[in-house]
This record gives C-alpha cells, structure tokens and sequence, in this order.
C-alpha cells in the first residue's frame, strides 16, 4: 500500500477566517489533484495562531466553527481526501455568577462534506510566550481516524503541539489503534527550536514504536515567528523528511507499509546554521508585520553604526529596497566616518537615503530651557535632547508617508536601559530588540558573507562593524564608557535574564562582583522603560516581554 500525505505548512493571518479558509482549500485541491489523500494544516489553522483575547468573544469562536463548516462543504467533492484543520470551538456557561469554562483548542478531520473525527488539545501549555490556560480548558479524549482507502488505509492518531511533548497522549493513540502519530502544530521559534523538536518527537517515536508526521506554521505575529520545519520521523526517531523553513510549502510524504511495519519517506531539507535561522527568523518577522498590518513601506533612523546598518539589511531584504528608506539625522557630536558610512550602506542597499541636521532644533531646545537650565552642566538630558529629536522627525515621516518607523535598539540596550524613551525606542516595530550585542556582531558578519536573498552581497561597510559603537550624543562618546564590555554584558543577561541563575552562580562562573551587580542592578531598574517599548522579534527563548513579566513598582533584590 502507498498513501500520500501532505503537510500544508501555510502562513496564515490570524482573524483573517475567508482568507484562511481558501488557504486551505486551495491547498487541499492541489495536492489531491498531485494523488494526496490526508492533508494536515497547523494548529488553529482556522484562525491563526495566536488570536489571544478574541479567543474569549463568543462571535469570534461561532465565525471560526462556521469556517469549519466551509471548509468540509467546499472539500466535499474530493472524493476519499481526509484533511485536519485547527481550530477553537465552545465557550463558556455561567453558575451563579462563576464561569465555567468549556472552549477547547481543537482540530477536526473533515471528509467528503462532514466532520468524521474531532479532538480536543490536552496538554495545554502556559509557559514563556504561551497562555492557553487562559483560553482553554483541557481535552480528555482520543481520537484516531482512517485515511486512505482500502489497502491504501492508514490508523492515524492525532495530537497537537504540546500533547507530543508528553508520553501519555501518544500512547492511549497507539492503544487506540493508531499506526502513525500526526502532530499539528504552532510552536514559536528560538534559536535551535527546530532541531530540539525533531529530538523530542525522536523519543516519542521510540517510546511508542510508532512513526510520526509533524507539520507546523510558518509566518509572522506580533513578536512571534513560526519557521515552519515540519518533517517526519520513523519509528526509531530518526528524520525520514523535513520541509523548508520560513517560508510556505506543500511538504508530500510518501506513507507506506513495509510488512507490518509504517514508512515515511520525503525530501530531506539540509540542515541549517543558527545564523541562518536567524536571519530569516528577522526576515519574515518584519515582513509579515509590515505586510499584515497594511504598511506600505518602512523607514528608519541611519546612524553609520551597526544596529541601524543591521536593521537596514534585514528590512531590505525583507521588503526589497524599494519600500525601505533610511534618514541620517547628524547632530553636533556626529563623526565625519558616520556620514560617510551611512551614505555607502544605503548605496550598497539602494534605498532611498536622506539626511536631516539636528543641530538648529537642538540648539533651539537649548535655548527654550536655558533660564531653567541656568547654572547646571551637560549631562543626559542634553543627550537624550537630541535621540527625542530624532524620534520626532522619523515619527513625522512616519505619519506622513504612512511607513512604519523601525527601531535599532537591541537587547543589551533594553536590558540596561541604555536607550531613550520617546527617543531611539520611538517608533512601531523593533526588529532587533531580542539580539545581544555580540549576535549582532556575529549576525553582520555573517551577513555580509551570504546573500540569501538576492541583494548584493557584502552589505554592511566593514568599518561599521569593527569601529567601537557609539551613541554619538556627547564628544568622544564609546558605549563601553556606560556599559561593561559586551562579551561580559551579555554573558550575564544569558545567564541572569534568559536562564535565571542567581547572582551567586554567576560570580561563581568567573564573573566580577562589580559586573554581576550592576547588570542586574540596570536591568531591575529599567523596567518601566521595556514596557513602554515597540514590540519586537522574540528569537531567544526568552524575550523581554511576553516572556518576562517583573513589576515595575519592585523593591526586592537579591
């Protein structure tokens, strides 16, 4: 026997159910016409995931079942297809004023016009970035369904996402009947996530002795990025198929029967480098914002330094230069290299580039405050002056053209507050705000030595990249005049921030008391600046964000 089987590994936008619904369909007749019989969508593939709050609004869960319901009747004539769609459905009851709560996170298997199977989620995780317990209460059931037809006919036990990273939902499937496990999901990205996925289906394989399809979401929401990565495994664990990342695909896996035995066999993408992942994580990230969101374009703040010349790398290749323009706003303090380098980085990407002096407003804002000023020296405030100058000027552009301001500040930045509300931090899409200093620097110059999409190669001038960074706010101004050295900040924000060791196993690793205090010390006293900015790419397993929730208003240290 042979059955093909497709993972429809689609980018969906979330609310958007007309729009998902073709998706699906237009996805499922093209693979049955290629001889598919099972088509496997993402996890809430209906609505796009995560819909959050609207997942509470009784009409939003009774338009998603009415999606369902078009789905299967605009199927119907596909004679022998099974295809499993994600999807809420219920809602809540009232006793005496308490809610009870029965909304699930499910999938349905759709055949022939009518829903012949239906599972509810059981595992429902409320971790890092994930909240469904808020939303959902748990399934209890199981469901095993037939696809194929005859000989062709295959025991499929469905999970989603998180029932796999536990062994009792795989294990009632395979008591059930279930030859093949099929895990549909919506699992966010971090760095490495893709391959520690395929290692933890391993051991469900293993444990079970069964073999495993598992197809995920690609795209962009919000902070959060799907690679995509579906793949198969075999009965042992190991990787008998894997789709493309970030990007869409119709990933086929031929289903067979080897004596008693279920085979998976697909194409094998190659594995990927970190920085590769990373950059197409950033790629997609700000194309689906801008994109989904409706903006025509993006602009952004040009320094001649390394975040901003990252940042406009990443948006062209993105958006295409076309859409992208850089602005250098040189003030008093503004090194003739900066200019200089800022102008070859925009030529090299062929964006529309303009420059805009800050110096009349800033002498301006002097003047205006000078008799309050009276008596008392520069200082920050001077500094901060003129970031809050720029951020005025690119928000001008912003609501006059209509493009969306990006945002250069990265995560050292955010975690020690070495940033300027209403200032650098102004604008509507921060896409570096989860990368370390020293992964910028790694990122550029990877970059520069690949040219993944097509934009010329060696995009970053190398001297942005090995002059010491600088805010440019004050004479002879170096970040490493405010900061410790990055390689020692960002080692004790991994530590401290993203894998919460204590102050004392991170002095006990080689790291300075002074150093340890004062990172952690910035980082506590900084809040009230981190919520106050634009949201951001998540690319690490923690962000500041969803993933961190401190109070600003806080007195304990440890």
């Amino acid at each position: 026997m042979t059955l093909k089987l497709c993972v429809a590994q689609l980018n969906f936008i979330v609310g958007d159910l007309n729009g998902n619904v073709k998706k699906i369909v237009d996805a499922a007749t093209h693979a049955y016409a290629q001889g598919v019989r099972l088509v496997l969508t993402p996890e809430l593939s209906i609505c796009g995931y995560a819909a959050e709050d609207l997942f509470l609004r009784p009409a939003f869960i009774q338009a998603c079942d009415d999606a369902v319901k078009s789905v299967a009747q605009q199927l119907a004539g596909l004679k022998g297809l099974s295809v499993v769609v994600g999807h809420p459905t219920g809602g809540d009851s009232r006793t005496r004023s308490v809610a009870i709560q029965s909304r699930f996170n499910a999938a349905s298997v759709l055949r022939e016009g009518q829903v012949v199977a239906h599972y509810a989620k059981r595992e429902l995780p409320n971790y890092q970035v994930f909240d469904e317990r808020r939303y959902f209460s748990p399934g209890q059931g199981v469901c095993v369904f037939e696809a194929g037809e005859g000989a062709d006919a295959v025991q499929v036990g469905l999970l989603i996402c998180e029932d796999a990273w536990f062994e009792e939902p795989a294990r009632l499937a395979k008591e059930a009947g279930a030859e093949l496990l099929a895990v549909i999901n919506a699992s966010p990205f971090h760095v490495g996530k893709g391959y520690e996925r395929e290692a933890r289906m391993g051991e469900r394989c293993r444990a079970t002795g069964l073999p495993l399809v598992y197809a995920h979401l690609v795209g962009g929401q919000d902070e959060v990025v799907f690679e995509g990565h579906s793949f198969t495994l075999d009965a042992q664990g190991a990787v008998t198929g894997r789709a493309p990342s970030f990007k869409e695909n119709l990933f086929v896996a031929q289903v067979a029967r080897a004596q008693a035995a279920i085979k998976l066999v697909a194409d094998v993408e190659p594995e990927r480098s970190a920085e590769a992942d990373l950059w197409d994580a950033l790629v997609l990230g700000v194309r689906d914002y801008v994109g989904k969101n409706g903006f025509p374009g993006a602009l952004l703040g040009l320094s001649g330094g390394i975040d901003s010349a990252l940042v406009l790398a990443v948006a062209v290749d993105a958006l295409g230069a076309d859409k992208v323009r850089a602005i250098m706003m040189p003030s008093p303090y503004t090194a003739d290299i900066s200019w200089i380098d800022a102008r070859d980085m925009a030529a090299r990407m062929g964006v529309r580039y303009d420059e805009i002096s800050i110096v009349p407003e800033f002498e301006a804002f002097k003047a205006s405050l000078a008799g309050e000023f009276a008596g008392r020296a520069e200082d920050t405030t001077e500094e901060n002056i003129q970031a809050r100058i720029r951020g005025t000027l690119l928000m001008a552009l912003s609501n006059k053209f209509g493009s969306i301001v990006l945002t250069t500040g990265n995560k050292s930045e955010m975690a020690t507050g070495y940033c300027t509300l209403y200032g650098d931090m102004a604008g509507g899409f921060a896409v570096i705000k989860d990368l370390a200093k020293t992964t910028v620097f790694k990122l550029a110059w990877w970059r520069n030595a690949h040219d993944p999409y097509g934009t010329g190669a060696y995009p970053i001038p190398e001297r942005i990249i090995t002059r010491p960074p600088s805010a440019e706010l004050r004479p002879d101004q170096k970040d490493q005049d405010s900061l410790p050295p990055y390689e020692v900040l960002d080692g004790i924000l991994e530590r401290y921030m993203e894998n919460d060791e204590s102050i004392d196993a991170i002095i006990a690793a080689g790291y300075r008391t002074e150093d340890v205090e004062r990172v952690t010390r910035l980082i506590k006293i900084n809040e009230y600046k981190r919520r106050q900015a634009p949201v951001g790419i998540r690319v690490t397993h923690r962000s500041f964000g969803k993933d961190w929730r401190y109070p600003i208003t806080n007195r304990f240290r440890a």
